[in-house]
Order: C-alpha cells, then sequence, then structure tokens
C-alpha cells in the first residue's frame, strides 16, 4: 500500500497536468481520495482517465470515421476522448438528416437500385480516405456495402453522403473501399464467386461459370465522384476473394487481395454434405492475388476487355498473357492484406494458423521479372513460391487477423480474434515486442492513420466483436465495443470502453482532425447532394406559390422562429412540391420540417434547401413544425397545410383573432424594444471595440446578427406604418415580431462576446 504522503505528492502532479493548480494541493488530494474509494478506483484509472479526458469546448487531435455494419451508416468519433460526433447516413433511409425523405437524397439513394429495386438496406464494412501521396488528405471517404455491392462517396467538407455505384458484376463484395496512393482508383473485391453475368447458372457449373473479380472504380477528384464509364474490373477465379491494399513506394501501381476457400468447395449441409467451413479450410494456404493495375488500366485504355452487363473486364487469359496477375500462397483463411509504410513489405495473417507473415515485394518482383514459378493454378495463373517471397514468419497468436502500423520504424500492431490479445512485434526483425488482452475477439483494429505512407502512432483502437460483461445489460443483443489503447509508450495501456449501439463496426480509418476542413454553412440556397445552386432556392420576402405542370410548388424559407408560409391551402388530389431555404447564416442554426400524416422529416442546416414532393390525397388538416429546437419560440414555429375536399372552393373568410390590441399594448410594446435596442447596442459596442474580425466563428455572428438587425428593422417599419393608420392590432403583432429579432441578435451577439472573452480577443489600440 502507497503511504499517504506520497500519494498526496502524486495526486498534486497529477492535479497539475489537469490544469487544477489553482486548487490547494491536500483539499484537491482528499477529494480525490474520497471518490476513488466511493468508486473503487486505482491509479491505473485515474492515468487512463486523465489521458483521454477532453475538457468543456476542447478538441480532439484525431477523427474516426468507423463502418456502421448493418445499420448502413458510418460513424464518426474523436480519439482520444472517445466522444460519438456524428452518424452519415449512406445505404439506409435517416430521419434526423431527412436523408431519404428529402427529394435530393432520395435522388441519391435511387442510385443505389438493383435491377431497377430500391434497397433500403446496406452493410457498410471498410472505409477509406482520399490520399496524397500514400497519406490520407481527408477530402472525400469512401464506404462499401458488402450485402448489395456498392459504393458510395462522401464529401467531407460537409459529412454528406453524394453518390453511390452498384457494381455490375459482383453479386456480393467485402474488401472496399480501398484508395491508390493519388486517389486515382477505388478497389472493391468481390466475396462470395458468382456468374458475373446476370442468371441463373447451376452449381454443377461452379468451376467453369462462378468467378471472382476486383473492381477499379476511377475517381474524378474535381467532381467528387466515381466515374464508372473510366472504371473497370478483372475476372479471378472462384476463389473467396476478401480485402486487399494497394502497394506503395516501390510496390507502387500494384494491388494486393488475399481470398480463403481456394478449395472451390460448393458445400451442402442440407444434402448431408459437409459444410462450408470444413471445406473451405482443408488446404493449408490459400492465394493472395498481386495485380499490376496501373498495366490493367493501360489495357483498359486499349480496349482489351470483355463487356459484361455493360461493364469492361479485363479476362483471367488475358491478365496471364499481358503478365500483370499472379498468385502467391498465404496461410489460410487469411482475413486481410496490409502494406508497410514504406511500400517494402505486405503482412498476410491466417486466421487458423498462429503466424504473421511478412512478405517482401523486392523478393516477389524479382521472381517475377525471373519468371521463376512454382506452377499455375487451374487457370493458368501463375504462382510464385511462398518460401522464396518471405521475408519472415512470427508467431504472434492464436487466429490473427489484421495489422497497422506505428510511427516508428518496423512496428505493426496484429489483431489475435481467439486469444482475443493484440500484439506488437517488430516485421523487420520478426520479433515479438508485447501483449495486451481486449475484451473480446476483436476483428480489425486502428492506429492513427496507421494503414498510410507515415503513421502518427500514438493511440490504437481494438475493434471487438463481442462486449459481453462490458456494460450495462440491454437485453440480448449487446453493443459493439471498441477499445483505446495507448501505444506511445514500449508496453501498451488500454485506456478506454467504448460501446457501440449500431449495427457491427466493421472496420475504421483515423485521421488527424487538422487535415479536415468542414464547412459551417452553405451558400445560400444551396443543393447539398448535388454541390451546386438549388433551381428551387428561395429568399426572404420572395416567398411564393406557383402550379406548373400539374405541381404546386411552394418556394419557403426558414428562420428563426417562423416557416414561411405558414399556412398552405391545397385541394386533395394535388401534387405538392414544398421548397425549403433556411436563410440562417449563424453555425449550427439548423432547422426541421415535419408534417403531420406526410411521412417526412426535412434536416435544412445553414444555406440548404431541401424539397418534399407528395400527393395530397386525404382532405384534413395537418399541422406542421420546425423539429429542430432552434429557438425560445421554437414551439411557435409551425403552420397548417389544408387540404380541401375535392371540388370545395377556398373560403375568404377573414381570419378571427383570439386577442386584440390596444395603443397601450402597442406603447408598452414599443418601450421594451427600445430598451432591448439598448442591450444590443452595447453588446455590439463590445464586440466592435475588440479585433472581431481576427475570429472567423465571430465574423459570422455579427453577419447573422446583422441580418436578424434588417429583419427586425422591416417589422419595426411595419410596426409603425400599422400604427400611423390606427390600427394597434397589427401595429402591436409587428412590433412584437420587430422583439423576436431583436431578441435573436442578441442572442447572436452574447454568443460572440462569450467566444471573445473565451479565446483572448483583445480591444482595438
Amino acid at each position: 500500500m502507497m503511504k499517504k504522503k506520497s500519494f498526496a505528492k502524486i495526486l498534486t502532479t497529477a492535479t497539475i497536468s489537469l490544469g487544477l493548480a489553482g486548487w490547494a494541493a491536500s483539499a484537491w488530494a482528499g477529494s480525490l481520495e474520497d471518490v476513488m474509494k466511493a468508486r473503487g478506483l486505482t491509479q491505473k484509472d485515474l492515468l487512463a482517465a486523465a489521458k483521454t479526458y477532453t475538457p468543456t469546448g476542447g478538441r480532439d487531435e484525431f477523427l474516426v470515421f468507423s463502418s456502421g455494419g448493418q445499420s448502413g451508416q458510418v460513424m464518426v468519433y474523436g480519439i482520444p476522448s472517445m466522444r460519438i460526433l456524428k452518424y452519415i447516413a449512406v445505404f439506409t433511409p435517416e430521419p434526423w438528416q431527412g436523408y431519404g425523405f428529402d427529394d435530393e437524397s432520395k435522388a441519391v439513394l435511387a442510385q443505389g437500385k438493383i435491377k431497377g429495386k430500391t434497397i433500403n438496406f446496406g452493410d457498410t464494412h471498410h472505409p477509406g480516405i482520399t490520399e496524397t501521396n500514400g497519406d490520407t488528405d481527408g477530402e472525400f471517404l469512401f464506404i462499401n456495402d458488402k450485402a448489395n455491392p456498392r459504393m458510395a462517396v462522401i464529401d467531407l467538407k460537409d459529412f454528406e453522403t453524394k453518390q453511390i455505384v452498384v457494381n455490375p458484376i459482383m453479386k456480393s463484395e467485402h474488401g472496399g473501399a480501398f484508395v491508390s496512393p493519388n486517389s486515382d482508383y477505388v478497389m472493391e473485391a468481390s466475396q462470395y464467386p458468382a456468374p458475373l453475368e446476370n442468371g441463373y447458372v447451376p452449381l454443377s457449373k461452379f468451376n467453369e461459370k462462378y468467378r471472382g473479380a476486383v473492381t477499379y472504380w476511377k475517381f474524378d477528384r474535381k467532381k467528387g465522384r466515381l466515374d464508372p464509364s473510366k472504371s473497370f474490373s478483372l475476372e479471378l477465379p472462384p476463389y473467396s476473394q476478401d480485402l486487399s491494399d494497394f502497394g506503395k513506394g516501390p510496390s507502387d501501381g500494384w494491388s494486393f487481395t488475399n481470398s480463403f476457400c481456394t478449395e472451390r468447395y460448393i458445400g451442402g449441409i442440407e444434402k448431408g454434405r459437409p459444410p462450408f467451413e470444413a471445406g473451405c479450410s482443408q488446404k493449408d494456404t490459400d492465394f493472395v492475388h498481386m495485380v499490376n493495375w496501373k498495366k490493367a488500366a493501360e489495357l483498359f485504355k486499349a480496349g482489351k476487355t470483355t463487356m459484361i452487363n455493360g461493364h469492361p473486364v479485363i479476362m483471367m487469359d488475358t491478365a496471364v498473357k499481358e503478365g500483370i496477375l499472379f498468385l502467391i500462397p498465404e496461410p489460410k483463411s487469411p482475413h486481410g492484406v496490409d502494406v508497410t509504410p514504406d511500400g517494402k513489405f505486405f503482412i498476410i495473417a491466417g486466421k487458423l494458423d498462429t503466424h504473421a507473415s511478412v512478405y517482401s515485394f523486392a523478393k516477389i518482383k524479382a521472381l517475377i521479372d525471373a519468371k521463376d514459378y512454382a506452377g499455375k493454378d487451374p487457370y493458368g495463373i501463375p504462382i510464385l513460391d511462398l518460401k522464396k517471397t518471405l521475408h519472415t514468419q512470427v508467431q504472434v497468436g492464436l487466429g490473427p487477423l489484421h495489422n497497422q502500423y506505428d510511427s516508428k520504424e518496423c512496428i505493426v500492431y496484429t489483431s489475435i480474434y481467439v486469444d482475443s490479445q493484440i500484439t506488437k512485434w517488430n516485421y523487420c526483425t520478426g520479433k515479438v515486442l508485447d501483449k495486451i488482452n481486449i475484451h473480446y475477439n476483436v476483428g480489425h483494429l486502428m492506429a492513427m492513420e496507421g494503414d498510410t505512407a507515415h503513421p502518427k502512432g500514438k493511440y490504437l483502437v481494438s475493434l471487438n466483436k463481442l462486449a459481453i460483461d462490458r456494460f450495462n445489460p440491454v437485453g440480448p443483443l449487446h453493443p459493439q465495443n471498441h477499445q483505446l489503447i495507448d501505444i506511445s509508450g514500449d508496453k501498451m495501456q488500454l485506456l478506454y470502453d467504448m460501446p457501440v449501439p449500431l449495427g457491427e463496426p466493421h472496420y475504421a480509418v483515423a485521421i488527424q482532425a487538422s487535415k479536415l476542413k468542414p464547412k459551417v454553412r452553405y451558400k445560400l440556397g444551396w443543393n447539398s447532394r448535388e454541390d451546386k445552386k438549388s433551381i428551387w432556392r428561395t429568399r426572404p420576402g420572395r416567398e411564393k406559390i406557383v402550379k406548373k405542370d400539374g405541381v404546386t410548388h411552394v418556394y419557403g424559407t426558414l428562420i428563426r422562429s417562423h416557416i414561411t408560409p405558414e399556412i398552405i391551402e391545397v385541394e386533395e388530389g394535388e401534387k405538392v412540391s414544398l421548397h425549403f431555404t433556411n436563410v440562417e447564416r449563424a453555425q449550427d442554426e439548423t432547422h426541421g420540417f415535419a408534417i403531420n400524416n406526410f411521412n417526412v422529416n426535412l434536416s435544412v442546416e445553414p444555406g440548404k434547401t431541401a424539397s418534399f414532393t407528395f400527393t395530397a390525397d386525404k382532405p384534413g388538416v395537418y399541422p406542421y413544425y420546425c423539429t429542430e429546437f432552434c429557438s425560445a419560440l421554437h414551439l411557435e414555429m409551425q403552420g397548417y397545410l389544408l387540404v380541401r375536399p375535392k371540388g370545395v372552393k377556398a373560403s375568404d373568410a377573414a381570419v378571427s383573432e383570439g386577442q386584440t390590441y390596444t395603443k397601450a399594448d402597442y406603447d408598452k410594446q414599443i418601450k421594451n424594444n427600445v430598451a432591448t435596442q439598448g442591450v444590443i447596442d452595447s453588446v455590439v459596442g463590445y464586440i466592435t471595440a475588440r479585433n472581431f474580425k481576427s475570429f472567423k466563428s465571430v465574423v459570422a455572428l455579427v453577419e447573422d446578427a446583422t441580418d436578424q438587425l434588417n429583419f427586425a428593422a422591416d417589422a419595426k417599419k411595419k410596426s409603425e406604418e400599422f400604427a400611423a393608420k390606427g390600427d394597434y392590432n397589427n401595429a402591436t403583432l409587428w412590433a412584437q415580431q420587430w422583439f423576436q429579432y431583436q431578441v435573436k441578435t442578441a442572442d447572436i451577439g452574447l454568443r460572440a462576446k462569450t467566444y471573445l472573452d473565451e479565446h483572448g480577443a483583445v480591444v482595438n489600440k
């Protein structure tokens, strides 16, 4: 047991490191001791907490993009805090973001139709970030769908899905998305063999007609879209292809895709045959496919392809003849191939082995150049000799899977599924350096930019398949468990358990947060899915309802705290298209739009225009409102859709007021407004007396506050005009609206003032 004096000294040091030096050390130490005793915490627990703690308003050093598995989403969280920041909707409708509910995102989801059928489920697996010279650059994110072979593009300027492309020849896949060192191509490999053509082929023709494939999707960085017209595939044998990686440095121009079930076993447990798992794991080795993709791209451009389902495919015979496809034995049932940061080696581990195998690209290239082959597979593809290609093999544990690299030279981390461990080892010397237990059954693992040319080290995340007893029980369906590990020292230290309550996050990629440059608002009237001005955009004061080509178009605006128009009246059977533009300029002032009965929620971020088209098929009264709590009068941000029965004319009767107002009411409101303006003037004076233009966030707030004051001036003018006519009812109400704009202005101004105070603004000289 540590002596109290020594313990207090340690706590004092910890206090200083946490920025709490102002506290009396003895009093704080006693407080910590009490908390530790009450909660059963150790000094090790406190150290782990200090390493992950991010103070209020603090930012994480890294951001993680994790596949969302069966949710069809991508999850974003920070490191070291492990705070979940966002779910990005990709293949599955998601109402909070309006994804799959507004017309614009419906168009993106429609790109993912397969044979004309809407697919509202996706199994996201392997995210990949665009790269420049082998390092992630944070511009775009790609994510695949294992269940329905598709690839999606997410723009990291606004974290929205922009495109979905359907693989025209694959029936399943697993190994995507993998990005070439300069983002020329995004690679997607099939999983379970199937005919590349559509249609029925009996399993008796498995060896002859069933095939695997790898697709190289051409990426147009300027447009931020995959270009199917410049993409191609390579036919592969009916092995179950798995994960892939692009070479870099000396191995740039080559790609690697491993496989399992090279036994080409078909299964049939229902007929008394041994199941797939028996027949697909009988051999001691499977094959990693090695492809010269740069030469393959030249063959595609030269037209040396066969069109299958309207898609160009380099057939195996051509690939063998042109010398672009080779096979290398690998430990059986592998689950990943990972190229080292310098591109000189790649590492493969077999799930049913205890070793990780380090392959030398230089040795492999020498064998290929010398045409030194150990034989050919049944499809004529050259096979290299395993021993001649190896740099070393290292015993790392039972059930090794995936690898991630450290910033320290030659250091790699391997996930050990069966042993539930992470093994740290040196792939140059073949020496195991450390092991740590995780909970439980790790699949992938992720180091900070650990699959790039320049890994950042510091942290590792173990993506565990099971949580079992780690968290409060929530029924038979448990969360997954992402565990944060400190890898900065010689020994690994487990810091944090994070329950993941969606799908099965399969793989994740991390990037330095400083590389990301996301927008805080759109240009006014922006179609975010097509990245251009919306044809339906509307400015304040220009709201209108127009009938065109049998459709009633409503051009509306959203701003704290009203929806314009507030009353929409149509006739039964009319097709209606609502177009709302969020005219806010302040950061984070998103508005929503939900309407009773019509299954819609729009998410309209500042500057964005979103649409919803529907048929008003039943007469009735349908309230609508803003779904985002955006201001003090959020609940008053409302309106009505009135659907008249067919043939019934709109009523011209005047609306009866629930309350009437007098000159005294008007004068009282004006007095209040004048006083409020005094507060605003004071805040404005405080801000302009300081170097507020040095702070982008404050400049944006000032712009928004100016807009609100302009709206206030317009309401003030209307109020005065009605007062001059003696109409104190409308005069008072417009004075109240004037006041509402003042309140919003004050709110924005106070936020700006607080920001300046917290970020060290100085008084102008």
